[in-house]
């Protein structure tokens, strides 16, 4: 399964040029202008959450059976050994996941792959054809801020967004309307706790 590098750098960059010329602005007087691509509700996040541990880092490998078909070796790898690589464009869509989730009617709850803790629920706050054309838009499901479970999602300061257990999930990657989370499927298509267990 091939993967291929987010140029993390370029896309800091660019963010930065784009909001300073395009006067669209950090979050007002009150932004953290020590990290600009977390501004408020985004939660920002420590290096220290992505230290080593005892796999890669992470304390476990991801679940087995992922959801959506998702490959778990490359699951593994982009989750616990990467901080920079991402699924290749358009990957969740060679999945199951829209064959199994188009028509729903309640928003869809992510899962982190290694610890099955919520990570994202989706759509909030518009349409499921919206939060499609976005996604399909970018290449990878796309998120925004009231999509994401705080309570276990953190951004560091160069976008890198992640599990507060260390899994890599994707960056976040600002436009004119706000924080947009790019994610790879392969790092929420964890189940909850309740419907597995670790063997």
């Amino acid at each position: 399964m091939k993967y291929h590098m987010l140029p993390t750098a370029s896309y800091f960059i660019l963010v930065v040029l784009l909001h300073s010329a395009l006067g669209w602005g950090w979050g007002g007087d009150g932004a953290d202008k020590s990290n600009p691509l977390c501004q408020s509700p985004c939660v920002p996040g420590s290096e220290e959450i992505m230290s080593q541990k005892e796999h890669g880092t992470s304390r476990t490998p991801v679940q087995e059976n992922l959801r959506w078909g998702c490959d778990g070796a490359t699951a593994d790898r982009i989750c616990n050994y990467n901080r920079h690589y991402a699924e290749y464009s358009g990957y969740w869509e060679t999945t199951s996941f829209l064959s199994e989730s188009t028509g729903t009617t309640e928003p869809v709850t992510f899962y982190d792959s290694n610890t099955g803790k919520p990570l994202f629920k989706a759509p909030k706050g518009r349409s499921w054809t919206q939060f499609l054309e976005e996604s399909r838009s970018h290449g990878w499901p796309s998120f925004r801020d009231d999509e994401v479970d705080w309570n276990n999602v953190r951004v560091l300061s160069n976008g890198e967004t992640v599990s507060i257990d260390g899994t890599h999930l994707g960056h976040n990657l600002p436009d004119k309307n706000g924080n947009r989370y790019c994610i790879n499927l392969v790092s929420i298509a964890g189940h909850p706790p309740k419907k597995w267990k670790r063997k």
